[in-house]
């Protein structure tokens, strides 16, 4: 690869994550998840993942995919699925039922929603003017069956998914920051009240 061409790739590569970057925030911010669509993929910046996604773009496609064809794995996926709680990947652990073999954790459901938008965005910049409600939707059906995904966490996502195909996004926001999101905000604050008078009575 010539140096002018690994040039325009780099500054392609940037665009990219950083379009995405921004969606997958307002969307964030949209469902009140603050903080993680501000640190949302902030890794694929560092050395390690951007010049793999320079070396490897293409635009149709995650990059990553083209250094595992070509490597037979892809040193920016480990690297970014080992410091990004929203990918299901990052949960991976021995069953506990003493079996030896990997297998999900169940996720929080905050990064259980972060991994929904994650695929929203993505959808959105590789299907540019043709993207649909049910492109995600489409995307995670192809796929499921070789996820090691927790049952609770794979059964959230496809809610989340067939929700936004059948009602859009506004719709399915809504919801979650109903349902989801501030529900988990109203547990964590009773979780600590309690704690906190349980540890000044005793």
């Amino acid at each position: 690869m010539g140096l002018n061409h690994l040039m325009q790739n780099s500054v392609k590569h940037f665009r990219t994550i950083t379009k995405h970057k921004i969606l997958v925030m307002k969307e964030c911010f949209a469902v009140g998840l603050y903080w993680q669509g501000l640190t949302h993929d902030l890794s694929k910046y560092t050395w390690t993942e951007f010049h793999i996604g320079c070396q490897y773009y293409q635009g149709t496609r995650s990059p990553n995919n083209a250094e595992r064809e070509a490597m037979g794995f892809s040193s920016a996926w480990l690297h970014h699925k080992g410091r990004n709680k929203h990918h299901y990947e990052y949960w991976l652990d021995y069953d506990v039922s003493g079996k030896s073999i990997l297998a999900g954790m169940k996720m929080p459901t905050r990064y259980v929603v972060e991994m929904f938008l994650d695929r929203i965005a993505a959808s959105k910049i590789y299907r540019g003017d043709e993207y649909q409600d049910r492109d995600p939707l489409v995307y995670f059906e192809r796929s499921r069956d070789h996820y090691l995904m927790h049952p609770e966490t794979m059964k959230l996502l496809d809610t989340l998914l067939k929700r936004l195909a059948k009602t859009g996004e506004e719709a399915t926001y809504e919801y979650i920051r109903r349902n989801l999101i501030r529900g988990f905000r109203m547990r964590s604050i009773r979780e600590y009240l309690w704690n906190h008078d349980r540890s000044c009575s005793q």
